[in-house]
């Protein structure tokens, strides 16, 4: 037991001082786990002797991990993007995995390894895009539910590969198949029948003691999983519905939240197991093969992505961001590979092959998407292949095609939302530009003037010179596209009003630096003073300027009692 404890110590106390060390590189702490795992295996100093135990609290992170993506399938990205998102899915798991499969055939795996490779190869890393998208604030962007859509499909293709891996290893593989699939159908009945006539209430009574809630659905989580191992499943997949049928509760949020940390603890120890298992004499052996799938992943799924979102009428801009989403492997791609080596289907090299693969794709895609804008301005040129002519975004508009719109509203949420009902009330030639499509088509329902776009994007900002304004309005947050705004208006017009968003002082004296005539600081400043402002302040442009000069003043003051 004391051993366990003190391998068990070691172990986590390596993985936070490298998680640490990989935050400062910008990178998600799973490839600080891997790299754990490879310091404390048999590749490094070999400190891991519990490898049973190890074993067991990994699979115990796993169904966590699948039980809270079960309880976070947000079915409502699925219907607003759903279409999009289920050909994008399945069409990028197919082309990779189908050039994928004669891709490491020629390169001389046998069949079977070559299945699980290719398969491997198509699945992306939904918790680290999901981080990297709300890190960036790209959550509610079209590019961004897309992604997250086809990322869903995408898992949703992986639970069922796993559930109907076992059969792969019997003689008779269609009736398994089959009778795979129609326990799972049991399995989910069972769950929907519970969640539709039994958890509902009996989660409202137990619902008032956050502690005994949590209890609860982890006992729910418990007995599918106990259920699914009767039936001929692995825990995982029985975690996996448990998961989904609770994601109709109206405490998803909260049980996520609770069961979260339990997840990171037991899934760090999945990731160091893997690690574990890499041989660092069979990735040398192996290390062009590992560079040949690297760039496969890197470029080819990107661009399976980009063709087929560019089929399907989007700009190369919504295709490419999307397409980087996809430029890296899952943690199900981990999952399938370690599942493949208990039914002795796979080897360590290939399992030495995938996790080295997985390490190289997630730290250089989370560079590429962290930047995606400024890879995009670099490729742009060579990206208007993959655009048709009828493009899905120039529908997202409603306007009359008037030579001049007095003001320009830049994002209608929060702040917005308030000066847009000003704005209406005024009854002034404004436009709304919004990167949300769900946002456009409710402006679109109440015919309001507004085109879907993203500031961030060149093409976008060239559109609204046409329309002449004499006021611009930006609620965006991200600081750099307020410094975009601020620029190129004030260089093509020096008489425009620019009102412009920042974070932080230091940001709005930069912003009034370049040429601002004010700066929205959201903290400091409400939405109902901006309306406030709006009415009053900004026709006026000597309030304006005395405004201006005193905010200045105080932001100073406020920045040098800051430092």
């Amino acid at each position: 037991m004391e051993s366990i404890f003190f391998e068990l110590g070691i172990v986590i106390s390596v993985a936070a001082l490298l998680a640490i060390f990989f935050r400062l590189l910008k990178q998600p702490p799973l490839l600080a786990y891997l790299v754990t795992g490879i310091i404390m295996g048999p590749a490094v100093f070999n400190l891991i002797t519990a490898q049973n135990e190890f074993q067991t609290f990994s699979q115990i992170g796993v169904a966590f991990l699948l039980f809270i993506v079960g309880l976070n399938l947000n079915i409502k990205i699925l219907r607003e993007v759903g279409k999009v998102s289920l050909y994008t899915g399945l069409g990028q798991v197919i082309f990779t995995s189908l050039i994928g499969y004669f891709l490491i055939i020629f390169l001389g795996f046998t069949r079977i390894e070559a299945v699980y490779i290719s398969l491997a190869l198509a699945f992306s890393s939904t918790i680290i895009i999901v981080k990297l998208l709300s890190d960036k604030r790209d959550m509610e962007s079209l590019y961004g539910k897309i992604s997250i859509g086809f990322l869903l499909v995408q898992d949703a293709i992986a639970i069922f590969i796993l559930i109907t891996l076992k059969s792969f290893n019997t003689l008779q593989i269609v009736p398994s198949v089959v009778e795979s699939i129609f326990k799972a159908v049991i399995l989910c009945i069972i769950a929907y029948v519970a969640s539709k006539f039994f958890l509902k209430k009996f989660f409202e009574k137990v619902a008032k003691s956050t502690e005994i809630l949590f209890l609860t659905a982890i006992s729910w989580c418990f007995i599918l999983s106990i259920l699914a191992v009767f039936l001929g499943f692995t825990i995982e997949i029985g975690a996996f519905i448990a998961g989904i049928s609770l994601a109709s509760l109206p405490y998803t949020t909260e049980i996520s939240n609770k069961i979260k940390p339990l997840r990171d603890f037991f899934i760090i120890l999945f990731f160091v197991v893997v690690g574990s298992s890499l041989s660092i004499s069979n990735i040398a052996s192996h290390i062009w093969i590992i560079f040949i799938l690297s760039v496969f992943v890197l470029i080819g799924n990107p661009l399976i992505v980009m063709g087929i979102m560019g089929l399907m009428g989007f700009k190369s801009r919504t295709g490419f961001l999307a397409g980087l989403t996809v430029a890296q492997i899952s943690e199900f791609s981990l999952i399938l590979a370690a599942a493949g080596f208990k039914l002795g289907h796979l080897s360590t090299d290939v399992i030495s092959i995938i996790s080295a693969v997985g390490i190289i794709t997630i730290a250089i895609s989370t560079y590429m998407i962290t930047n995606n804008e400024k890879l995009y301005l670099y490729l742009s040129p060579f990206l208007k292949i993959f655009e048709r002519k009828n493009i899905y975004e120039k529908k997202l508009a409603h306007h009359k095609n008037a030579k001049k719109y007095n003001t320009i509203l830049m994002g209608r949420h929060r702040i917005g939302y308030s000066v847009l009902r000003n704005l209406n009330k005024k009854k002034d030639k404004f436009l709304v530009v919004d990167f949300n499509p769900a946002v456009i088509k409710e402006l679109i329902s109440k015919k309001i003037p507004c085109i879907y776009g993203d500031i961030a994007d060149p093409e976008i900002l060239e559109e609204l010179k046409k329309f002449n304004p004499k006021l611009i309005i930006s609620t965006i947050h991200v600081y750099e596209d307020s410094v975009l705004v601020t620029e190129m208006f004030r260089k093509i017009n020096k008489k425009i009003t620019i009102v412009v968003t920042a974070n932080t002082v230091r940001e709005a004296l930069d912003l009034y630096e370049l040429g601002a005539n004010y700066v929205i600081i959201p903290h400091i400043l409400g939405g109902e003073r901006v309306s406030e402002m709006l009415r009053t302040t900004i026709p006026n442009k000597k309030r304006l300027g005395k405004l201006r000069n005193k905010h200045i003043k105080s932001l100073i003051n406020a920045d040098n009692a800051q430092q």
